[in-house]
């Protein structure tokens, strides 16, 4: 299933829906559409966001799913719950991440190929310490920016840099999970772009600090949380998810890479993130950047520069979706 968070124009508040067929249906209103219909009540204990279903996710997925099954295939466009419409068109609702408000946010980094390429722009060899196990960042949890939404550059940069993640969305829950445990507490997939300022990034992290300024003006997610049964056929026999991942600025493609790079699993990067601390739902863990999918690997000098204000940068993950913004 995709699920997504969004709003209504002319309205502020949050509601969470099922995407179908270029639809998204609100889960609240098909659930009082079912009792009202149906005379179906169970469905009314769904929380009215994904966060909270994420909480409870082994009983919420399935009564999700259920209802999905037990909505027609077809005209729900034209169904009424209440007096409003149950399903709308997804281009006529503001698309916020699919978790607007997560308690955490890590970031890790574990494709080698950028990690290779970004220390040898600064000179350095590969430390043998990052084979040993995945390291993350903690970045900000409060500013995110969902598909479609204006991107604020930040003031003082001059040079603002993109970087094309894959990222995860933490259900359930729960403290010291090993690897072979991971699979309990994902929710689902989602696309992340973990926006840099170079120059603040550069100025911090001479005094072993950081990155902090460079990286909490703002991240993207989006456009849905895709939940892993969607992806069942993408894994190859080692383990790993076959993604493409690429990059267009301004229709340009700059980047492309494939989830299957990543060094560590997403079971190592759980089993690391959750030692000795609690991951809580609706938590993101972000991949870190995939080969080719930032300027600082690819050098400003080839790819136009740095990102500029209105430049459209835009992310697609194969089977994940598109994830655009504008910076302004």
């Amino acid at each position: 299933m995709k699920f997504a968070t969004y709003t209504e124009k002319g309205y502020d508040s949050h509601r969470f829906g099922i995407v179908r067929d270029g639809l998204i249906v609100d889960v609240l209103r098909a659930a009082i559409y079912m009792n009202e219909s149906e005379g179906n009540s169970n469905f009314l204990s769904i929380p009215s966001s994904l966060k909270a279903c994420l909480e409870q996710w082994n009983a919420m997925l399935p009564l999700l799913q259920k209802l999905d099954q037990s909505l027609p295939d077809s005209g729900l466009d034209a169904l009424n719950a209440g007096g409003n419409l149950i399903a709308k068109p997804i281009a006529d609702v503001s698309l916020l991440p699919p978790v607007p408000n997560p308690a955490v946010f890590r970031d890790f980094y574990v494709f080698e190929q950028h990690v290779k390429a970004a220390r040898k722009g600064r000179g350095l060899d590969m430390h043998p310490s990052w084979y040993e196990f995945p390291v993350f960042y903690y970045s900000n949890p409060v500013n995110l920016f969902g598909h479609g939404e204006d991107f604020p550059y930040p003031e003082g940069s001059n040079a603002l840099d993109f970087e094309l993640e894959l990222a995860i969305i933490i259900a359930n829950g729960g403290k010291d999970i090993s690897a072979d445990d991971a699979d309990t507490v994902i929710g689902g997939y989602t696309i992340l772009n973990d926006w840099s300022a170079r120059d603040f990034q550069k100025e911090e992290m001479v005094l072993n600090m950081g990155p902090a300024k460079g990286k909490d003006f703002g991240s993207c997610f989006g456009p849905y949380m895709v939940t892993p049964d969607e992806l069942a056929d993408a894994w190859d026999d080692d383990g790993n998810l076959q993604l493409r991942m690429t990059l267009h600025r301004n229709g340009e493609q700059l980047s492309d890479g494939n989830a299957n790079d990543m060094y560590f699993s997403w079971g190592q990067i759980i089993e690391r993130a959750s030692k000795n601390t609690a991951l809580v739902a609706g938590e993101y863990l972000g991949s870190g950047t995939v080969g080719t999918g930032c300027i600082m690997e690819l050098k400003p000098e080839n790819t136009g520069g740095w990102i500029q204000k209105g430049d459209t940068v835009t992310l697609e993950i194969e089977r994940l979706g598109i994830l655009e913004n504008k910076v302004v």
